[in-house]
């Protein structure tokens, strides 16, 4: 597998802060497809191509804020976490949540790391670029292997 194999699924329902992880993704020289979903519903629609949305095809990394409506991010973790093929998705949370609650689900849902959007601040290209690195240097489990040991 490629590393341009490699899909992105921002969760993200601000406007605002999508754009600014797009841009700091574009800024990095990440060429990698970006898909956006405004929340945990769209992007199950998006992982499984229901309800007509186009489906994402593996392997995917997952960006995922923490408070969106409809399904926030540590509902759309636990979810994804009971599906075949997609219960290994490597998962980053990006957010402005700094509860020990959140925190801790959603390490306890085997997140790949948390972090507080705040705290990226000017440094948030680093944080980008730490990103690009990660998926650079990790295997990914294929969508088709997954399948097949389940």
């Amino acid at each position: 597998m490629k590393i341009d194999d490699v899909t992105i699924l921002l969760l993200e329902d601000d406007d605002g802060d999508a754009k600014a992880i797009q841009r700091a993704l574009h800024k990095a020289k990440v060429l990698n497809p970006v898909k956006r979903a405004i929340d945990g519903v769209e992007a199950l629609e998006m992982l499984e191509g229901t309800n007509g949305k186009e489906k994402v095809h593996g392997p995917v990394l997952l960006l995922v804020d923490i408070n969106m409506p409809r399904m926030d991010g540590i509902e759309f973790l636990r979810h994804i976490r009971n599906l075949p093929g997609l219960n290994r998705s490597i998962a980053f949370v990006l957010t402005t949540s700094a509860r020990d609650e959140d925190v801790i689900a959603a390490y306890d849902l085997n997140v790949a790391g948390y972090v507080l959007k705040d705290n990226a601040g000017k440094d948030f290209l680093n944080l980008i670029e730490l990103l690009d690195c990660y998926w650079r240097v990790v295997r990914f489990p294929t969508t088709e292997a997954a399948q097949e040991t389940e």
